[in-house]
């Protein structure tokens, strides 16, 4: 009785923990979801006014100055590294990690499977070697927008300012509704 008793009582615990654990990733996708909207919004905002103001070649300076500055702002805002990345980085600082590259290989391998891209996101918890972290990844899909300073035409003014910016630049070849990228965000578990 008593052994049968502990069992139970384990089981009880177990399941309270899972649901602690469930519950706590719930809340962490909540809060990022939050703020990658904000993240994405705001850069959308400076691309299109930047694109009025100048068209592409304006577009590429807010990417090189004004994007890390939305990143930085956003994280402290909400407490947690919010930023950007892709298999083909255009920015060396934002090259994907190896967590972040295996996600968006996934997120390639269900796009080809059907699966629509505004539903590519991904978390989980992650041990990294300073402890554990709450992790979450939503793909950018590549708009038309993005296309004359991310597709396979790019006018020669517009790669010289990119070839100006980013010399390693890889973030060309993209088509409508390729993964461009995705928002990256991570919360270190206390």
């Amino acid at each position: 009785m008593k052994t049968v008793t502990l069992m139970i009582g384990l089981l009880c615990v177990c399941a309270s923990s899972s649901a602690a654990q469930l519950s706590e990733q719930q809340q962490f996708e909540k809060e990022a979801q939050v703020a990658i909207k904000e993240f994405a919004s705001s850069l959308k905002t400076a691309l299109l006014s930047a694109m009025q103001d100048g068209g592409p070649i304006e577009a590429v300076a807010v990417c090189n100055l004004i994007a890390p500055t939305l990143a930085a702002e956003m994280s402290k805002k909400h407490g947690m590294e919010i930023g950007r990345t892709s298999l083909k980085v255009r920015n060396p600082s934002n090259e994907a990690d190896e967590w972040e590259t295996s996600v968006m290989q996934q997120f390639e391998t269900r796009l080809s499977s059907g699966e629509a891209i505004q539903s590519l996101a991904f978390s989980e918890k992650v041990d990294t070697d300073t402890g554990q972290q709450w992790r979450m990844m939503k793909a950018i899909p590549t708009d038309k927008v993005c296309l004359s300073c991310h597709g396979t035409k790019i006018a020669p003014p517009i790669q010289a300012k990119l070839d100006k910016y980013y010399p390693d630049d890889m973030a060309t070849g993209f088509k409508l509704r390729d993964i461009r990228g995705a928002f990256t965000v991570s919360k270190e578990i206390d």
